[in-house]
């Protein structure tokens, strides 16, 4: 895996992004302010950078500056809110390889730290997935990991895997996966969404050490980003 400090003070997107990110493949260092970044920072350890810029203790412009003028050879991608012309512009010369506003889409961030991760060198993130799929069997209520032992499901779970693995690599909207599972959209509680899904992800985790191969769209849904097969 490679090494990746995130610097981004909201803590919700802060947690989208880290679980994100871990699912592309990255080992990622979350931290909320330029203190913390400082402190968590390893230049031994940490290849890519990924930095906001409007923080609660300073401009993380500054942050990027310093870092340049260090000399460090740390791929830099500033993911900010500050998305004119001219900011970009500021931050492209004042040391960043990459500017994406942060309404980008988060496959168009992956696929930048993945040609980041090429221009220095580094093993990238995006790699294909083993040849072997995930299988799912709805009704013994069990996930296959290739060659890993069966992970028991809840009804629910399978319900919420069975969806997203029926056409896997898509983008799955929440409204899809909520409707699945006989909710009514418009009066669900989107958190219940995001728990089922982290709880399936520890679930792969605690049974197999395996990283259940789901990422996030931000404010889209979930993509199964692995062979898949559904079995009766």
């Amino acid at each position: 895996m490679l090494n990746l400090i995130l610097l981004e003070d909201e803590a919700v997107l802060r947690q989208e992004l880290t679980e994100f990110l871990g699912d592309a493949g990255y080992r990622v260092t979350a931290v909320a302010d330029l203190a913390a970044f400082h402190a968590c920072y390893a230049p031994a350890l940490h290849r890519i950078a990924v930095i906001d810029l409007g923080l609660p203790d300073g401009d993380g412009m500054l942050l990027v500056r310093a870092l340049r003028a260090q000399g460090q050879s740390i791929g830099i991608v500033v993911f900010t809110a500050r998305g004119t012309t001219r900011d970009k512009v500021n931050g492209l010369g004042g040391g960043a390889d990459y500017y994406l506003p942060k309404s980008a889409d988060l496959d168009e961030l992956a696929a930048t730290l993945s040609a980041l991760a090429r221009r220095l060198g580094a093993p990238t993130a995006d790699a294909p997935p083993p040849a072997t799929a995930w299988v799912l069997e709805v009704g013994p209520r069990r996930l296959l990991p290739p060659g890993g032992d069966a992970i028991a499901l809840s009804q629910q779970d399978v319900t919420v895997l069975h969806v997203l693995m029926a056409e896997p690599e898509r983008i799955v909207s929440r409204q899809q996966i909520v409707q699945s599972l006989g909710e009514n959209f418009l009066c669900y509680d989107q958190r219940r969404l995001d728990t089922q899904i982290s709880r399936l992800r520890r679930k792969a985790e605690q049974a197999t050490g395996t990283t259940l191969p789901i990422n996030t769209a931000r404010n889209a849904g979930y993509r199964f980003y692995a062979d898949a097969q559904v079995r009766p």
